[in-house]
């Protein structure tokens, strides 16, 4: 079930999005608890602030309140993914070339199964991230269908 919420919900959020010239990063529906959760994270160039927040919510609450496509009660948040970002679509890899990201694997490669570093490539196939060990780099080439989870990092 939960699949399938997310892709209705996706469904009814681009519009609003397209119009307020936000972009999608993901749609979450789970359970914690009792309660059901259905996040939605946007964002854009420029970053959101929690006027866009608030203007996504309003909207998409009144559109599922009009489709109601989720049998449950849930609760519904809208928020910015934050400063480490998942990265799940081409142009967010592609935007995150030159940064610092975090990146991990179904399988190892070359010894590294989770690693953390800068992302100096992304050629649609492939990630090639420079990361650190000890006092040494190491360029990896990763191939898109072995990574299992990637995001930014925040380094200090």
């Amino acid at each position: 079930m939960a699949g399938n919420v997310r892709e209705i919900v996706e469904d009814l959020v681009s519009p609003i999005l397209n119009e307020l010239a936000l972009e999608l990063v993901d749609v979450e529906f789970k359970k914690e608890g009792k309660s059901w959760f259905l996040r939605v994270f946007i964002d854009s160039e420029n970053g959101v602030d929690l006027d866009d927040c608030t203007v996504v919510s309003e909207r998409l609450s009144d559109v599922l309140d009009k489709e109601d496509p989720i049998e449950q009660a849930y609760y519904l948040e809208v928020s910015s993914p934050g400063a480490e970002r998942p990265l799940k679509k081409e142009t967010d890899y592609a935007r995150a070339v030159g940064k610092h990201v975090h990146l991990t694997t179904y399988a190892p490669i070359d010894g590294e199964k989770i690693m953390e570093g800068k992302l100096l490539d992304y050629d649609g196939e492939a990630l090639t991230i420079e990361i650190s060990i000890k006092t040494r780099k190491k360029q990896l080439k990763v191939p898109m269908d072995k990574i299992a989870k990637a995001r930014l990092a925040v380094t200090f």
